[in-house]
């Protein structure tokens, strides 16, 4: 599974990339969690504002910190 954090490299973009390395150990699951600083690359993905998530290729959150369930839930649809 491959799980992008994108984003400058924020205050919010660091607790993103926390909560889901978190939920990725919590869930006993192989994935690579990579940040995506480039803007370049962040906009080709459609992400407007950040921090985004991007599991699998698709856009599952943009603007926000999520919660741990709400990342579980999108690793789980992308299982």
């Amino acid at each position: 599974m491959e799980i992008k954090i994108l984003g400058p490299g924020c205050a919010k973009c660091h607790a993103l990339e926390k909560a889901v390395k978190e939920t990725v150990s919590e869930m006993g699951i192989a994935a690579e969690v990579t940040e995506v600083r480039d803007i370049n690359e962040i906009a080709r993905t459609g992400v407007l504002l950040t921090p985004g998530l991007v599991i699998n290729g698709k856009v599952k959150s943009a603007g926000k910190v999520i919660n741990k369930n709400e990342i579980k839930k999108y690793i789980e649809q992308e299982m």
